[in-house]
């Protein structure tokens, strides 16, 4: 595979004004995205890119830099403010922009930031598109220099939240509505702080939120998606029907219950499943699509309907891609991103809250789906890591984990990776023992310390 020099798994992500996170990149990056949108498009107007971001301090300073690029390349460049990610998605299509891009580190912390690139339908960048913007980047001679009238402009409008809460409420089922729900809603302190309850509100709900009050650098402290223990208070404090935890751009979900269970994420996938070919969306033979992170347990759940399951790398981007070549309606993956293409085109975490409460309305007893749903155990352990040698190259780690994978048999599996957006080695490890899937984890983890120390 091309070496990439500045895109990982969804976008390019660092530590924001550390390289490549500055604003000398971004304004480099926003030149030659709408220089090759321009000639993608055969374009003699000036290419509309919309701009959006979440609430990290840092994002002033990249999106500045980045509408900067824009307007030196001669486009035209809207910034949207605070909006989530599949927001911005929704409106570059609505909008008929040339480019969407997103300024976020998701579920990173505050320090950290991110650029996510949309194409003018609202679908992230393939490899090959990404790999021809570094190529430029790695070569700015070849961008032609825009002067005098050719020049761009910049406007801000924040008012466009509003199109992205209009499309998020047309996903939930009219049939239903919120009225007499209590709902309990983490906005992470990010993108979401005033959409989401917003959402819910307007649908009828009375909502109770948490992280909506954000400073620059409380986005994700504690709060959201990767912290759902405040919402599960509460929910069981406030006898709420649900809870919702976002992350910081709003593209993922966690789900709290009633009673204070948190879902997990490839259950959720399986009631989405359930519900959508109940409703006759989805038909015999269809495809679901995950993960090589998803759950054996929702793999058999899937194919117990008599539907297909077919698994694909990590992110969104690359689920999206795969449900476009299937002809699916659905994909997603256990930390929670899933997609609904009848409504996005990307991981969206408010779409997916409304689809689980048209569930809870449609099933009437979502419990007894829920038990259905019979997962493998599993453990996922990280480890911090300063540099990513290839596993192949750790001549212990490589000849224990053949060992391992033979004792496992074909009851269960084992997963290493390394993160595309953390300095993290990923080790997951499936199968039927709880005991043994757990040692053996351990144990990888164990000789990965050494090997990488």
């Amino acid at each position: 595979m091309t070496k990439r020099n500045y895109f990982g798994t969804d976008g390019i992500r660092g530590k924001a004004n550390i390289y490549p996170m500055t604003g000398e990149v971004a304004m480099k990056l926003g030149r030659v995205v709408t220089y090759y949108f321009q000639k993608l498009n055969n374009s003699i107007k000036k290419p509309v890119i919309i701009l959006g971001k979440d609430t990290r301090r840092s994002c002033y300073m990249l999106e500045q830099a980045f509408a900067a690029g824009v307007c030196s390349q001669g486009g035209s460049v809207i910034l949207t403010g605070p909006l989530p990610t599949p927001g911005v998605s929704f409106v570059t299509k609505s909008m008929r922009a040339d480019a969407g891009v997103m300024i976020s580190a998701s579920h990173n912390p505050y320090y950290d930031n991110g650029i996510k690139i949309f194409n003018g339908n609202g679908e992230k960048l393939s490899d090959k598109i990404e790999l021809e913007l570094e190529r430029l980047m790695n070569h700015p001679e070849l961008v032609e220099v825009k002067i005098n009238e050719e020049l761009g402009n910049a406007k801000r409008l924040d008012e466009v939240f509003g199109r992205y809460i209009v499309q998020a409420k047309s996903a939930f089922s009219s049939d239903f509505d919120l009225s007499g729900m209590r709902v309990v809603v983490d906005c992470a302190n990010g993108a979401a702080y005033k959409v989401a309850p917003m959402v819910l509100r307007e649908l009828g709900a009375d909502v109770i939120t948490i992280g909506v009050e954000p400073n620059g650098i409380n986005i994700n402290d504690g709060v959201g998606a990767l912290y759902p223990q405040r919402a599960q208070k509460l929910v069981l404090k406030y006898r709420a029907d649900l809870g919702i935890c976002l992350d910081g751009d709003s593209d993922r979900l966690v789900i709290v219950l009633k009673n204070g269970e948190i879902l997990d994420g490839d259950v959720l996938i399986g009631i989405f499943t359930k519900l959508l070919f109940e409703k006759g969306e989805i038909k015999k033979n269809d495809t679901i699509v995950g993960t090589i992170m998803s759950n054996l347990g929702l793999e058999n759940y899937v194919k117990s309907l008599g539907l297909k399951f077919i698994r694909t790398k990590v992110g969104d981007r690359y689920i999206s891609e795969d449900m476009k070549k299937t002809n699916s309606i659905l994909g997603g993956e256990p930390s929670g991103h899933v997609i609904f293409k009848n409504h996005s085109l990307t991981g969206d975490g408010i779409i997916s809250a409304l689809k689980f409460i048209e569930a809870t309305k449609f099933f009437k007893n979502i419990d007894k789906v829920i038990d259905q749903i019979s997962l493998c155990p599993q453990v996922l352990l990280n480890l911090n890591v300063k540099k990513k040698i290839p596993f192949e190259e750790l001549s212990l780690f490589s000849k224990k984990l053949k060992s391992f994978e033979k004792e496992l048999g074909t009851t269960g599996r084992i997963l290493v990776r390394y993160s595309g957006t953390e300095n993290l080695a990923r080790v997951m490890v499936e199968g039927e023992d709880e005991k043994l899937i757990n040692d053996i984890a351990d144990a990888l983890i164990d000789i990965l310390k050494k090997e990488l120390s």
